[in-house]
């Protein structure tokens, strides 16, 4: 009797794969395209308004600051929240206009920093965060078992930055600063992992879209932090 399976159903098979991983492929390529637009509008807007005394002065210099220090958080929520309701156009103008926002946020930086350390800081944080989200994708260890314990890292880092805005403590800032690296290094890692696994081929153009954007903001938000963090060990102030 011949066991051996017909052999166009393992071509079949093999093409259903190729086709598979050349989506995901494009998928993954869509998201990072996302995520590095967003930078170079958030880099551009950031070094316009942080070179701009006109701008940065009445911005800086009053309570406005709150609200543009405030602003990405509120739009990290909205984001979330609506992402199941929002059409794909609307969650790509919804992304870029955070990313806008961002910029004005961390225009601060090339107040404080200067622009030697600030690109050296960049080339660290990209080299860190693409590396570990290489890791994220190729890796064959499930990583949702850290996913609680990155999550409950990330609510202290969040809960002890507040604090110290108030506190004003240096100790407080480099533990922050430490802990706060380690679990965005690792949300970058899971994060492309779970990027990679909801990606699915029988998802409509739409979905997909909306897919990519939202995952593109996770990616986005792990490589601020990571190069925010660092700034307080590499960076040269003015």
């Amino acid at each position: 009797m011949n066991t051996t399976p017909p052999r166009f159903g393992y071509n079949a098979a093999a093409q259903s794969a190729a086709l598979f991983d050349e989506g995901l492929r494009k998928h993954m390529l869509r998201v990072y395209n996302y995520m590095g637009a967003g930078l170079v509008i958030t880099g551009l807007i950031a070094f316009f308004v942080g070179s701009t005394p006109a701008l940065y002065v009445p911005i800086f210099s009053s309570p406005l600051k709150w609200v543009v220090m405030l602003a990405p958080l509120a739009f990290v929520f909205f984001f979330t929240f609506r992402i199941q309701t929002m059409s794909a156009s609307a969650a790509q103008l919804t992304f870029w206009a955070f990313c806008a926002v961002m910029g004005l946020s961390l225009a601060s930086v090339f107040l404080v920093f200067t622009g030697t350390s600030i690109a050296r800081t960049f080339f660290i944080a990209a080299t860190m965060f693409g590396a570990t989200s290489l890791y994220g994708y190729v890796t064959k260890r499930d990583l949702s078992q850290f996913g609680s314990f990155l999550i409950m890292g990330l609510i202290g880092v969040i809960i002890a930055s507040i604090v110290n805005i108030f506190l004003g403590s240096s100790a407080l800032q480099f533990a922050i600063s430490v802990i706060g690296i380690v679990v965005f290094v690792g949300l970058t890692a899971w994060d492309t992992q779970n990027i990679k696994e909801q990606y699915a081929e029988n998802f409509d153009e739409e979905s997909q879209q909306k897919l990519a954007v939202f995952g593109a903001l996770s990616l986005y938000l792990n490589f601020v932090n990571i190069f925010q963090l660092l700034l307080n060990f590499t960076g040269e102030r003015e």
